[in-house]
């Protein structure tokens, strides 16, 4: 077998061998072929090449003819027109007339234009002056809004009631002031401590009226119908305004008095007249700290009523029965709503200069109009005289163009004319080329079929090689295996054999001591043989017959071992029977029955075990397929949106343990950028951005596949960045706004700037603060009435 294994051996190297031969030949034949074959494709190129040009060559002979016809049909139809062409030797007057029009407009524009040059520069020096007016009564404005916040404040039914006036002016006959307090306007916001002290605040915040009946019918709205707390005066006929005090300040100088308290602040003079008659501001004057020093003489000396020094109130009173005088004095409290000062005189000075400033920037626009219109009309005029004297031109210049036209046209028509090329020609020169490359490519063509025979004829004769050799392998392979087999089975006999002759010496060996020892027992000599009635067996003889029937131990075992068996069996039964308890027995049968019986029970346990566990199985599919199929749809969905941010992200249902349903669980993994890999949703991997964008957009797959009616969202851009922030946002409004999708609410105290709504969108501002209005006191008119009313005020 080994000497086959040889041979075959030798014949498959020689296979191989024949195999790379042909291998070589075929590789050298194939390149052969590839030459050939890029010998016949230059071949081809060459052939459209020259077709191409021949091609390239017709197209232009074409194009020079049509060309020349064309030349000619234009030189024929020029001079018919020179023949037409009228003699304009008389053009030049006429030209030289609209010259003279064109130089006069000329400089009527240039005035014009300086003119406009003057009136921007007026309108601009006039805009600047208004913008700066503008922001002067802003700032009264400003001023004024700091007065009535301070009143609304602390006075919220007055505020009101001031409000409604302002919207209400013409159901008066006379004029209506508003509160005092936001009517007098102090020269100096350092005095405003001695008005507030010396007037009530009740009077602060009293409307004053110059008619009995407008202020019936101003309560009667008000106080009546709105239930609003507020106070009205009504300022005194004959007006105190202007009356003189009793006693000239220059008097008072000397003891440190400055002013009376009337001069301290403006006011209009119904409001002046009433603080007149009912506080007597006229006559009170106002010290500094050197009065206060020489109080008691200034009581005595000039038995004033009541005076102010720099931080105190002053009241002197005459006992009607002792005739004696008596003083007091009070701290003066800080001014609270006084303190804003608002010169009314110069803001209405503002506003005449305001309007004086509009008059002439509307006289100036007016005069820019008319400048525009004269300017539009000198440019219609300077087009119409340059279109006259441009056709002029051309009527005069017409003929000499012409002759130049036909000139250069006779100079190409000869130059195409020269330019001539033999078609036939080449065409016959071509195709001869043709014919020549077509012999060469036949006798190629010839040369490469001979070669593909070739090369088929190899493949075949290798394809057999191989054929034969994968034989020769499987015959080898097949006589490998069957020597490796024989070989293990030798192997196994010779340990068989080798096991069996160590049995057999040891039982021989075995065999002589237990004839030496039987020979003992018996009293037997070296020479004597074991009589026949202890012999197991008769030796049989040569002829193979037995001589006698079985002797004494014929019944017993024949080796050792059993015989040693046996002698420890029938001990232990001996040993058995020595005080036997019949219980024992009893209580043996007892358990063989429960033995019996648990094993049955076991049995139908194990029955039921399979039939709850193929139950559990059932169950298990009917539930958990729907649910991978669930968990899939959110993947393919949750992995889109990642997709459209250019990062990555999945979901799967995640199982630690088959049989541990408990421990299932829905597991998102995500991935923001490109260097890092798929991590788990977890507050240590992401940050709070990162997993507000994953919540989200977890959300936004589940919406399609868990219906129902709204969806509540809050506050989820917190912690994005903001390219996140408007991604996510961009999302939930496509998400969102489609049709037949659950109802958003998204809540957020903050957005980002230029986000893209859409018309299906409802956006609602919630206010809420320590200081918004309680619901009863909510008047959105009034709001929109004072919206328009400091828009109005604000510069344009």
């Amino acid at each position: 077998m080994t000497r086959r294994i040889e041979e075959i051996e030798t014949q498959r190297h020689n296979l191989e061998a024949q195999i790379k031969a042909k291998a070589t030949d075929i590789k050298e034949t194939s390149q052969k072929c590839k030459q050939k074959q890029d010998v016949i494709e230059r071949k081809d190129k060459h052939i459209e090449e020259l077709q191409q040009a021949l091609t390239v060559k017709q197209n232009e002979e074409h194009d020079r003819q049509r060309r020349i016809s064309n030349t000619r049909k234009m030189i024929e139809d020029l001079q018919n027109e020179l023949r037409t062409t009228e003699n304009c030797a008389n053009l030049q007057p006429q030209i030289d007339d609209i010259t003279n029009d064109l130089r006069r407009v000329q400089d009527e524009k240039e005035s014009c234009e300086s003119e406009k040059i003057d009136k921007h520069k007026e309108r601009e020096t006039l805009e600047k002056e208004k913008k700066s007016v503008n922001d002067q009564i802003v700032q009264f404005d400003n001023l004024m809004n700091q007065k009535e916040d301070k009143l609304r404040q602390r006075y919220r039914d007055t505020y009101d009631a001031v409000l409604w006036l302002r919207n209400n002016r013409d159901k008066f006959k006379q004029r209506v002031y508003e509160p005092i307090m936001l009517t007098i306007n102090m020269k100096d916001n350092k005095n405003a401590k001695y008005i507030e002290n010396h007037i009530p605040s009740n009077d602060l915040r009293a409307f004053v009226f110059e008619s009995q009946e407008d202020m019936e019918v101003f309560l009667k709205e008000v106080r009546d119908n709105k239930k609003l707390r507020v106070n009205a005066v009504i300022a005194p006929r004959n007006s105190y305004a202007d009356r003189a005090p009793s006693r000239s300040l220059n008097e008072l100088k000397q003891y440190g008095f400055f002013s009376y308290l009337r001069e301290l602040f403006d006011a209009p003079a119904p409001v002046m007249s009433y603080l007149c008659s009912q506080y007597h501001i006229h006559e009170v004057p106002v010290g500094t700290e050197r009065t206060r020093e020489r109080i008691e003489r200034v009581i005595q000396e000039t038995r004033l009523k009541q005076m102010y020094t720099a931080e105190e109130k002053y009241v002197v009173k005459t006992s009607f029965y002792s005739n004696k005088v008596i003083s007091s004095n009070t701290s003066l409290k800080v001014a609270q709503f006084l303190t804003v000062t608002v010169d009314l005189e110069q803001r209405r000075h503002l506003e005449e200069h305001l309007k004086e400033i509009n008059r002439k920037l509307q006289a100036v626009e007016s005069g820019l109009i008319a400048l525009r219109e004269k300017n539009k009309h000198l440019e219609h005029k300077d087009n119409e005289l340059r279109q006259k004297k441009k056709e002029l031109l051309e009527r005069k210049n017409k003929k000499r163009q012409l002759e130049q036209k036909i000139s250069s046209k006779q100079e190409s028509l000869k130059l195409m004319e020269q330019d001539t090329c033999n078609l036939e020609e080449e065409e016959r020169k071509a195709s001869t080329k043709i014919k020549e490359i077509n012999v060469q490519k036949a006798k190629l063509v010839t040369e490469l079929t001979n070669l593909i025979k070739i090369c088929t004829s190899l493949h075949i004769q290798k394809v057999d090689l191989i054929l034969q050799n994968t034989t020769v392998i499987s015959e080898k392979n097949k006589l490998e295996s069957d020597y490796m087999a024989t070989s293990s089975q030798l192997r196994l006999k010779e340990q068989h054999f080798i096991e069996l002759d160590e049995n057999r010496q040891r039982l021989l060996q075995k065999c002589k001591e237990l004839m030496r020892r039987a020979r003992q027992v018996c009293n037997l000599g070296a020479e004597q043989t074991v009589p026949q009635e202890y012999q197991t067996q008769v030796p049989t003889i040569p002829n193979g017959h037995n001589s006698s029937p079985p002797m004494a131990f014929q019944d017993l075992p024949n080796t050792l071992d059993e015989i040693d068996a046996l002698l420890t069996e029938e001990r232990s039964r001996a040993s058995c029977f020595t005080g036997l308890n019949p219980t024992v027995v009893e209580e043996y049968t007892k358990r063989e029955e429960e033995i019996e019986q648990l094993t049955e029970e076991l049995k139908i346990k194990k029955v039921e075990l399979d039939k709850y566990r193929e139950s559990i199985s059932q169950v298990k599919e009917r539930w958990l397929n729907p649910l991978k199929e669930l968990v899939e749809k959110i993947n393919e969905k949750f992995s889109n949106f990642f997709s459209s941010m250019q990062c990555a992200g999945e979901v799967d249902l995640h199982i630690e343990n088959e049989e541990d349903y408990d421990k299932y669980g829905i597991r998102i993994r995500v991935k923001f950028r490109s260097s890092t890999q798929l991590h788990e949703l977890t507050p240590h991997h992401q940050s709070g951005g990162e997993r507000s964008v994953s919540t989200m957009l977890y959300l936004m797959a589940l919406q399609e596949l868990n219906r129902c009616p709204f969806r509540v969202v809050d506050e989820i851009n917190q912690g994005m960045d903001p390219i996140n922030e408007r991604r996510v946002f961009e999302m939930v409004v496509n998400t969102a706004c489609k049709e037949n999708t659950s109802q958003y609410f998204f809540i957020t105290p903050k957005l980002l700037q230029n986000l893209p709504y859409s018309e299906k969108m409802t956006v609602l501002f919630v206010y809420n603060g320590p200081h918004m209005l309680e619901p009863n006191r909510w008047n959105l008119k009034a709001f929109q009435r004072r919206r328009r009313r400091i828009t109005f005020t604000q510069p344009q």
